[in-house]
């Protein structure tokens, strides 16, 4: 009893916190490095891409499995777990001589960060048991990570240029022990429902058809899309994924309810959460390699020149809120689709030679823009599912982002790697798609939302 009132449950927001922070940060720091471990470990521009997409096909593909494993095991458990698997795999990304240790390790990472973010939250809900407490810790929760991503670039050119590539996987290890020691001290125990059970037919067929796509994917940039192998990743995706559907159809506690589908605000915010990762993360994959092999930037100079788009995120998400307090969460979804739209598309204009206007300035509107859109998805799905089908509903909405940002840095890349005679004439094709998917996905929000999902817009 006396250690269980020693407990500190600032210590424990600081515990998940430091989980979802580590976790974001790679997502986007290792963008920067990406000429360095080209250049170190001779890897092809294929094989980047698969360093970047394992770890986030990983967590993507497992991330509504760990869900239920936290309630069936205990969220302190499985998000211990997560949390070393993650620690211990980025010493072997720090570790890692050739591209296949590195992909691998890589994987593993995302494995324990699946682990980790749908546990970290169970954690704050049991630290903070009175309601109003437990708004402002997941508030504080998200707003670190929202952070964590926007400094990635940053953190990491800084790093890079003082330490190394393998710096930012390192980096990892004293936040890990230390979130770990934080997590088994303060962090109280969620209840144990062992009867809950896990869909491990879902589960393996839902990575098969995952891995199927991205495979088809990324390596079409090398091999093409008519090549044998990529037709045969595409037929796997189309067979796998229809026996996930078909499966899920007939479980009786399925790991993807195809009963959210039938919610539109559901559908809505999970396919414009895909497209906005798609467009984010594949002009974060592609800029870089325009930055540092194109203009030749040292890795600092690449987080520098995200910093305009980044650091408008924290100020873009707070304004999100204020505007859907106002007017609802259609308006800020469709204007933030908009302007981000016309950033991507202003970046059709981009040359090799091109001033830093015409890079900072498309750069400025997707970052304000995707910033807008987001806060709003994930109020639209709130205010139309139940309280009960929250956490899967939400697990539904990350697991589609984290698929479209894999989605996106893969097919980016594809499209650089396919004229790499002219490295901005995939990058036009590239911004020019993203665009079309925003300006969609804003018209989606309009068709698909009847509902302001606020205070009316003329009030």
């Amino acid at each position: 009893m006396h250690r269980q009132s020693t407990r500190s449950p600032r210590l424990a927001l600081l515990a998940a916190s430091l989980g979802f922070v580590i976790i974001c940060l790679d997502v986007t720091v290792v963008n920067v490095a990406l000429g360095r471990i080209q250049e170190t470990l001779s890897v092809s521009s294929t094989e980047l891409e698969w360093v970047l997409n394992a770890y986030t096909l990983a967590f993507a593909a497992l991330l509504l499995s760990a869900g239920a494993l936290g309630d069936r095991l205990g969220a302190r458990r499985v998000f211990v777990g997560g949390f070393a698997i993650f620690t211990l795999a980025s010493v072997a990304c720090g570790f890692a001589s050739g591209a296949l240790t590195l992909v691998a390790a890589r994987t593993v990472q995302g494995v324990g960060a699946a682990l980790c973010v749908p546990s970290s939250l169970s954690l704050l809900s049991a630290a903070f048991p009175d309601p109003r407490a437990r708004a402002k810790a997941v508030s504080i929760w998200a707003g670190t990570a929202a952070l964590a991503l926007g400094a990635g670039p940053l953190v990491g050119g800084l790093l890079i240029d003082r330490f190394g590539w393998p710096s930012i996987f390192l980096i990892n290890v004293p936040f890990g022990v230390a979130g770990i020691w934080l997590t088994l001290a303060h962090a109280p125990d969620t209840l144990r429902h062992a009867a809950r059970r896990i869909d491990l037919a879902g589960q393996m067929l839902a990575v098969v058809a995952l891995v199927a796509l991205m495979f088809a994917v990324v390596e079409s940039g090398r091999l093409g899309w008519g090549s044998p192998a990529v037709m045969t990743g595409i037929v796997c995706f189309v067979v796998f994924g229809a026996l996930f559907v078909l499966a899920e159809a007939r479980q009786k506690e399925p790991m993807l309810p195809l009963s959210l589908f039938h919610i539109p605000a559901v559908s809505v915010s999970s396919l414009i959460g895909l497209s906005l990762n798609f467009g984010y993360y594949g002009l974060m994959f592609a800029m870089s390699l325009f930055f540092q092999h194109v203009r030749h930037y040292t890795p600092l100079e690449t987080g520098l020149a995200f910093l305009p788009m980044t650091a408008v995120v924290t100020v873009a998400n707070l304004a999100s809120g204020a505007l859907t307090s106002r007017f609802g969460y259609r308006l800020p979804m469709v204007v933030g689709q908009a302007v981000a739209g016309l950033g991507f598309l202003s970046l059709a204009l981009l040359e090799v030679n091109s001033s830093d206007l015409i890079i900072t300035a498309p750069l400025l509107a997707i970052g304000v823009g995707v910033a807008l859109a987001v806060p709003s998805i994930n109020t639209a799905l709130l205010a139309h599912v139940e309280p009960r089908s929250v956490g899967i509903a939400s697990g539904l909405l990350n697991t589609a982002r984290q698929i479209g940002g894999a989605l996106g840095a893969g097919i980016f890349g594809s499209l650089i790697a396919r004229t790499a005679g002219n490295p901005v004439t995939g990058l036009h094709t590239a911004v020019v798609l993203a665009g079309v998917l925003m300006m969609a996905g804003a018209v989606i929000a309009i068709a698909g939302l009847k509902t302001s999902g606020g205070v009316p817009a003329a009030a």
